[in-house]
């Protein structure tokens, strides 16, 4: 049995998350499956984090193990072309030790939410970033961001249906970035909860719009109740990075 780790990129908009579901279609799924077609076994793949429907990946990590003899490249190439056309591809495909687990070896996960500040409807873009129509004070984003850095309990900013056993979680970073009417927004921790990003930056949006001052940030997470979170945004604009292993 050979343990490989993959590099993943999706869009997530045909899909109902990475994992697998019993009401559509997921990444979870479409890599399994096409594994299974390769293999001929029943193979399981595991992410370094679930992402929700519509989310998108650029360079999310997984493993599986398979016992038929095969290169990490064979294993790619072919996972890639019983893949189409679903919009998911293998980046990358190594040979790891077996105890090497890509959700509880990893180290950190990275994140990027992208919005973009135009009246005009969005086109080739629609589905991979969140429009808001009026300019955005990004400065002012980035200082409410500062409230939100470190070791806190995020219950203002986690999903009612979060099964975390903790609230308390370590942001490393938050930072906002500016390049014309495109906002992005990067996020990094070892874990998150369940719609953190999404709820953070919802309600750095409120303070970019003037709707919230940054100091209204610092008081709904103090508030620690879900029923003060200003806006969730939506998952369009959400992009998993890449995650961070010892190896590395």
């Amino acid at each position: 049995m050979t343990r490989f780790a993959l590099t993943v990129e999706f869009d997530g908009r045909p899909f109902m998350g990475w994992q697998r579901q019993d009401h559509g279609p997921s990444v979870q799924q479409a890599i399994e499956d096409a594994a299974h077609a390769v293999t001929g076994e029943d193979v399981i793949v595991h992410a370094a984090g679930r992402t929700d429907a519509g989310v998108h990946g650029l360079g999310m990590r997984a493993h599986c193990d398979i016992a038929k003899p095969i290169t990490p490249f064979r294993l790619m190439e072919a996972l890639n072309a019983r893949m189409r056309p679903n919009p998911v591809a293998i980046l990358a495909c190594d040979e790891v030790s077996g105890d090497w687990h890509a959700r509880f070896s990893c180290l950190s996960r990275h994140y990027e939410y992208r919005i973009v500040t135009r009246r005009a409807p969005l086109t080739w873009e629609k589905g991979l970033a969140w429009r808001l129509s009026g300019p955005l004070d990004a400065p002012a984003m980035q200082a409410a961001a500062a409230y939100l850095v470190g070791r806190h309990d995020f219950t203002t900013f986690r999903s009612a249906h979060c099964q975390a056993d903790s609230p308390m979680r370590t942001l490393d970073r938050l930072d906002v970035a500016q390049e014309g009417e495109r906002i992005s927004v990067f996020a990094s921790a070892r874990s998150f909860l369940h719609h953190q990003v999404r709820s953070m930056v919802g309600c750095l949006s409120l303070v970019g719009q003037g709707k919230w001052a940054p100091e209204d940030v610092r008081d709904a997470l103090a508030a620690r109740d879900r029923t003060t979170l200003g806006l969730n945004a939506p998952p369009d604009g959400l992009f998993f990075l890449r995650a961070e292993y010892p190896s590395d």
